[in-house]
């Protein structure tokens, strides 16, 4: 991405997209009541509440009556249309995981089948967007959590913490091609959550080679164990490569959250909250997700950065929007076009 001299400036900026991660799929009910949505009604009023305090992404994953994530599709269906009348402008995000909690004591966390996540590009209603992961990656959750960040939570298990030490993230190159193809099928858009750099030159190369040609929606997802940490050497290394016709949100996790969205929101790009990602405010001091996306809002206003409403939101992160070609796809974006026959040198568009 290119910083131009007034690039800080928040009235050269698009407005702040946020998005709300208020579901907590690897949280028990007990971690933090009253914060970790239950009941279908629950879940619904978690998503008007982020709405209402400012969020327009909402990002999903759907617990069951006894507490633990939901692995049945008919779940995320019910929720998608009840969303859909509960906050009709916001941008549905169906996290690619579907659900990655254990099962019981004792049990692996994992990301389901690769069957069965290809079925989510089958929900009604669709979602607006689904996360897709690139290349199989370890996704140890607890590698950069300390004592104070489980404090009172399930995490304090010994089983719960092996459990999401050891997850990994299954994403290989036939099923990923197969995935976008059946996203672009049903008019649902990939959000892609990328650990490092090496997995943005994948989507780079997926563009160059026209497997995906359409908006590059991105999630920098620093929260180490085999992903990138949240440090601000690897952020900035990240931003530099990502090119200037794509959407960029920041995701950390626990209290490097708020600093890392503030700048975030500070260099004109978007960020993400809540508590699937953090569950704190001051140290020692439990913050809601809703809290957190007011936060935010704060944060923006005290920068100058406009909010965005729904409309804003889908115009930024092109909702909708597909490319005819990989050329059409790269010159939108901002990469260099692609090397022809018998070409030399360095590529540029005129």
């Amino acid at each position: 991405m290119h910083f131009h001299d007034d690039a800080l400036f928040p009235e050269n900026q698009d407005a702040l997209v946020i998005t709300a991660a208020p579901y907590g799929p690897e949280w028990e009910p007990g971690d933090f009541p009253g914060d970790i949505p239950v009941t279908m009604d629950e879940q619904v009023q978690a998503a008007v509440d982020c709405w209402n305090a400012g969020a327009t992404v909402l990002h999903i994953h759907v617990r069951e009556l006894d507490g633990k994530g939901s692995k049945r599709l008919s779940m995320f269906n019910e929720l998608l249309g009840r969303l859909r009348e509960a906050v009709p402008e916001m941008i549905l995000q169906i996290g690619g995981s579907i659900s990655f909690s254990p099962e019981g004591e004792g049990a692996e966390a994992k990301w389901l089948s690769d069957d069965t996540r290809h079925m989510l590009a089958e929900l009604d209603p669709a979602p607006d967007q689904v996360t897709i992961a690139i290349n199989t990656n370890q996704m140890n959750i607890v590698e950069l959590m300390t004592p104070d960040d489980i404090d009172g939570t399930s995490f304090q298990r010994p089983a719960v913490w092996d459990a999401y030490r050891d997850m990994y993230v299954p994403a290989s190159p036939a099923w990923v091609e197969e995935h976008l193809k059946r996203l672009r099928a049903n008019g649902i858009q990939p959000h892609f959550q990328l650990a490092t750099v090496a997995q943005l030159e994948t989507v780079e190369r997926l563009v160059r080679r026209g497997v995906y040609t359409g908006p590059l929606n991105l999630t920098w997802v620093a929260i180490g164990g085999g992903f990138d940490g949240p440090n601000p050497y690897n952020m900035m290394n990240f931003i530099q490569r990502v090119p200037d016709g794509a959407c960029l949100t920041l995701e950390t996790l626990m209290r490097s959250v708020l600093p890392v969205n503030t700048m975030a929101i500070a260099m004109g790009l978007h960020c993400r909250t809540g508590n699937e990602d953090n569950l704190w405010g001051r140290k020692g001091e439990r913050l809601t997700s809703v809290r957190q996306v007011e936060q935010l809002v704060r944060v923006a206003n005290e920068l100058g950065r406009r909010v965005a409403d729904g409309k804003q939101a889908r115009d930024i992160y092109k909702i909708g929007e597909y490319y005819g070609s990989a050329d059409e796809a790269l010159a939108k974006l901002g990469y260099a076009p692609n090397r022809q026959p018998g070409q030399v040198g360095f590529t540029f568009h005129s």
